[in-house]
């Protein structure tokens, strides 16, 4: 599996191929009403069974490249350090130390060491961007009941 320090946006060339083949992957997995699907790899000829869901998900990775977005793939019970954490968010680690000790993101103690889910990572990151999204609004709405904006 792919590292977040290793993560790079795909090349040009491994994005025409996933433009071109994405559609045609969408379509087949929305065909598919198993748990599983058996493909075979044309070079080989083998044939392998695969759930539903990776090739779903092998969609999704297949989209984000043809849209050349770059993607990492990370089990979602993974702990990330707090070093790892604060650059996932882009903060210092002082700063996130400190959420954590407010309580904003929940962690764990090994030892003297702090360990932070992945996906609580994300879920504060998804928050604190709804959040500032609301500020803004709110402020444009503030600034437009005061007439502050030229007609």
């Amino acid at each position: 599996m792919e590292m977040l320090q290793q993560i790079k946006k795909p090349s040009k060339t491994e994005q025409k191929v996933a433009l071109e083949s994405y559609s045609q992957l969408a379509a087949i997995i929305g065909q598919i009403s198993a748990d599983e699907a058996e493909i075979e790899i044309e070079e080989t000829k083998e044939k392998i069974k695969i759930p539903l869901r990776a090739l779903q998900l092998f969609g999704q990775i297949m989209k984000a490249m043809s849209e050349g977005k770059p993607f990492s793939i990370v089990p979602i019970a993974t702990e990330v350090t707090t070093q790892k954490a604060a650059e996932i968010l882009g903060c210092s680690r002082p700063h996130l130390v400190k959420l954590l000790e407010e309580g904003k993101i929940e962690y764990n103690k090994v030892g003297k060491h702090r360990r932070i889910k992945f996906e609580d990572v994300l879920n504060f990151k998804k928050q604190s961007k709804e959040n500032q999204k609301q500020h803004i609004i709110d402020i444009m709405n503030f600034d437009e009941e005061k007439g502050l904006y030229d007609s």
